[in-house]
């Protein structure tokens, strides 16, 4: 079942690279306070390397002057988001987080089934405002479309 605006956000476990590889609870990471999180079907691929990223990164002030923590989910091992993280650049304040068995994005109900493509399961391309661990803007893309997952659009939808 997908998660739908008004459920609160499955506890799921996530890893991220900071002097080696870190684990961490997604509610402790999310469960508090105001959140974006955006989903990415691969680091490295050109939607999510030369838009979808892109647009967070240009903004991420924009989303702290509203007190809103960005992070970014993809199913990958926490050395690839790390190697993306530092390719692209991205502000301290943009945290990529691994999903690499995608149990945090199954959990949510926006797995992506891309083994035709041999890309095994991944996320679907989305983006979440959360507040106190509650989804309150829910925007999933359409297959091959990029819009209602931007930064512009989530930035849109909290004003």
């Amino acid at each position: 079942m997908t998660i739908a605006v008004g459920d609160r956000i499955p506890e799921s476990t996530v890893t991220y690279f900071e002097d080696g590889i870190q684990t961490a609870s997604t509610l402790d990471l999310m469960g508090t306070g105001k959140v974006v999180l955006f989903a990415v079907p691969g680091a490295f691929t050109p939607t999510c390397s030369n838009k979808h990223l892109p647009g967070y990164i240009k903004h991420i002030e924009d989303f702290a002057a509203r007190g809103v923590k960005v992070f970014c989910v993809s199913v990958n091992d926490a050395f690839v988001m790390d190697a993306w993280g530092k390719e692209r650049g991205i502000p301290a304040n943009l945290h990529l987080l691994a999903d690499g068995n995608a149990a945090f994005t199954k959990a949510l109900g926006l797995e992506l089934d891309g083994t035709k493509n041999g890309m095994g399961i991944r996320a679907k391309r989305f983006a979440m405002y959360i507040e106190d661990g509650v989804v309150k803007v829910l925007n999933i893309e359409a297959p091959g479309e990029f819009r209602v997952s931007s930064a512009e659009a989530m930035l849109e939808a909290i004003s």
